[in-house]
């Protein structure tokens, strides 16, 4: 197997010491020396470390392992489950010192930069929009309330785990977590119990 291009060295490298350190405690030097490349290298293929950042959030998206929301040969609940469950372990496997890259960049760097800031809220949208697919999912099988807002519930659910990693990280403990699997998944979408089919509920059936 060949040796990884410059760009792919430095890009990895931005990509992981973005996630430890985060944005701003990040310099282009501690990039270039993870990298193991000369520090005028990164300039050959950056134009700024923002640009790199935008690469890190790409790269990122494809940690999430998304597909675990489309794959077919599980209900709904249980792949959105098992999702934030990989999610979660990546985080206590961590040591509670990374998070969520877009979470943290949207907390840190949002404010200064309108392209890291629409990145942030493109990346939102994208799992947002995975997250709804697949409680629609659940509504058309019974598996949640039939009035849930998927949109909605989708939203609330992403912003739930976001501020759980925060006070995972500050806690360094994963109780946070074990609240949000108790609270999205036995309480908010926990299915009603079912009642009788109004079609042929006593007060419907024909008299004898």
């Amino acid at each position: 197997m060949g040796r990884a291009s410059k760009r792919e060295q430095i890009a990895e490298a931005a990509f992981r010491q973005f996630h430890e350190r985060g944005f701003n405690a990040t310099a282009v030097g501690d990039i270039t020396a993870a990298a193991d490349v000369p520090k005028g290298s990164f300039y050959n293929h950056f134009p700024s470390k923002e640009s790199s950042a935008l690469e890190a959030l790409r790269r990122y998206s494809a940690t999430l392992r998304f597909e675990l929301l489309s794959e077919t040969d599980a209900p709904p609940l249980q792949r959105l489950r098992a999702h934030f469950e990989f999610l979660g372990q990546d985080t206590v496997e961590g040591g509670f010192v990374r998070g969520c890259l877009v979470g943290n960049f949207g907390a840190e760097v949002a404010d200064h930069s309108e392209d890291i800031r629409q990145a942030v809220q493109s990346g939102f949208g994208a799992w947002g929009t995975q997250i709804e697919r697949v409680l629609l999912e659940a509504r058309e099988a019974g598996d949640v309330d039939r009035t849930l807002d998927a949109k909605g519930t989708a939203t609330f659910i992403l912003s739930a785990w976001e501020g759980t990693l925060i006070v995972a990280r500050a806690d360094k403990s994963a109780t946070p977590m074990d609240a949000f699997f108790r609270t999205v998944f036995d309480v908010l979408l926990r299915p009603l119990p079912a009642g009788p089919d109004p079609i042929r509920s006593p007060s419907t059936l024909p008299s004898s």
